[in-house]
């Protein structure tokens, strides 16, 4: 797996927050500091609905990769901004139904990476790159990702909660022209980040994060619909996560800590922001 260049451990900052760790402590994870709980409480304050639409995207994630190895056959993930090891993860779910599935996990969050290859030394069909997921070719070209992702053949690119992490648009549209001009037919891009259900929900929310340290955009849905624009599909289209292909009987989230269990289910009151999302196929 990647390291380093200089060989040493990464530095992990416990001052300010990440979205990786925020997101881990929305699922009931382990692996944040209270850095990260006080900001999710921040934003819990200000979108209690924050929270539903965090486990909304993670409940997606098992059913969009059990689609692309169940029913579509890919057998190949590349997962951009994968966030921290936890419950399904790409890997285990795609293995469920794919055996031989092969896993390319890409983030650039020290924490991240230190878990990742830990859980996944042994693991020679999976692999973590240390690797800002907007040099998408860097990343198409890098050695881990050519041992075990042949571009000859369907793949399946993930760019799942990392929408608002890109501010600029043409950046993120860079990213996915990049990857549907390397990839073969047959293959997909699954895409979701967090939206406002209006102007105002959006701009609070960025103001927030901005105060919060992180880099972020919430976008409106029609401003996701440009983005993905001429692209196609796969039904029911670009919607809440939350209603793509929902599965009651889907394999349920861990229990999120006792001091975010009072927002648990307060998106059925709030629905200010939400995660949007959608599944693309090339012809």
């Amino acid at each position: 797996m990647t390291s380093p260049s200089d060989g040493t451990m990464p530095v992990i900052r416990q001052d300010v927050p990440t979205s990786a760790r925020m997101y881990d402590y929305c699922l009931g994870g382990k692996d944040h500091f209270a850095v990260d709980r006080e900001a999710m409480q921040v934003v819990s304050s200000h979108f209690p609905e924050g929270l539903d639409a965090a486990r909304n995207n993670r409940l997606f994630l098992y059913r969009v990769v059990r689609y692309l190895a169940r029913d579509a056959g890919i057998r190949q993930f590349l997962d951009m901004g994968s966030g921290l090891p936890t419950q399904a993860n790409v890997h285990q779910v795609a293995q469920q139904f794919q055996p031989d599935a092969s896993v390319v996990y890409v983030d650039n969050d020290p924490i991240v990476l230190a878990y990742g290859r830990a859980l996944l030394a042994e693991d020679q069909s999976t692999t973590v790159i240390a690797a800002d997921m907007a040099e998408t070719e860097l990343i198409l070209a890098d050695p881990e990702t050519q041992r075990l992702i042949d571009f000859s053949e369907p793949v399946a690119v993930l760019f799942l909660s990392i929408g608002h992490s890109i501010v600029d648009d043409e950046i993120l549209r860079s990213m996915f022209r990049t990857v549907w001009d390397a990839v073969a037919p047959g293959s997909f891009l699954v895409f979701s980040q967090m939206c406002g259900i209006d102007r105002a929900a959006v701009e609070e929310g960025n103001e927030m994060s901005r105060g919060l340290g992180l880099v972020w955009r919430n976008r409106t849905p029609d401003e996701v619909a440009e983005l993905l624009r001429g692209m196609d599909l796969v039904e029911p289209g670009l919607v809440e996560v939350v209603d793509w292909r929902s599965d009651p009987n889907q394999p349920p989230l861990a229990q999120v800590d006792e001091p975010l269990r009072p927002f648990l289910g307060a998106a059925a009151k709030n629905r200010r922001v939400m995660e949007y999302g959608a599944v693309l196929r090339k012809p």
